[in-house]
């Protein structure tokens, strides 16, 4: 801590961080002593956060993040898409197919940002705000992919790092995405749909490449 910041928000952020690493929730003592500070502190800081909906305590008196951190979850991804957005019009420009940016919501694959390419005569249509669950299309299995632990020798579970369907989403369309890797509170993945019976062998490796673009720009 330094003269400039404050120890309460500092605690009080640290809170949501344990609470948003947690599916059961976690109660006073649990929290006083991962956050090395005593009872009392907890509760007020717990009080206070639940004043504004961001944390929410069950009838065995666990707390969770409450539903107010939704409110403040919206507004994450327009800044998520305008980030996004230099390196997907670089692949849509460069593969001849529409790339997005898909990221999870609860269980399921949500585009966010959408480009198609200007140069083609024909890509398939995606817009943003489609939805699809995470076990069908290349970006939710390209996500469900990262979060498998990696193999002994450091590669990801397919080996590839990067997922290929066909036709799982629309029927004579393929798919090919991989996942935005090291960005702390973002879990999501970048891809590219296109009419084709495969998708050519170059493509995975550029996928890849603007995976990484788009993890940059949002560390």
């Amino acid at each position: 801590m330094t003269a400039e910041t404050s120890q309460t928000l500092d605690r009080g952020l640290r809170v949501l961080k344990l609470l948003a690493d947690t599916d059961h929730g976690l109660t006073v003592t649990e929290l006083s002593h991962k956050l090395g500070v005593n009872r009392t502190v907890v509760y007020r800081l717990l009080a206070t956060l639940e004043q504004h909906a961001l944390v929410r305590r069950d009838l065995g008196g666990r707390a969770r993040v409450g539903l107010g951190v939704l409110g403040l979850g919206r507004q994450v991804h327009p800044l998520v898409r305008e980030a996004a957005m230099p390196a997907l019009r670089s692949l849509a420009e460069d593969i001849g197919a529409t790339a997005h940016l898909t990221l999870v919501d609860g269980a399921e694959a949500l585009a966010v940002a959408v480009v198609e390419p200007t140069w083609t005569d024909y890509h398939v249509a995606y817009r943003a705000g489609f939805r699809h669950p995470l076990e069908r299309g290349a970006a939710g299995k390209a996500i469900l992919a990262a979060r498998q632990p990696p193999q002994p020798a450091g590669e990801p579970v397919d080996g590839s790092g990067y997922t290929l369907t066909h036709g799982e989403l629309e029927a004579g369309a393929c798919g090919a995405a991989a996942p935005l890797l090291g960005v702390t509170g973002v879990e999501g993945s970048v891809g590219v749909v296109m009419l084709a019976d495969v998708v050519p062998e170059r493509v995975g490796e550029r996928v890849m490449h603007a995976a990484r673009e788009v993890a940059e720009a949002l560390r």
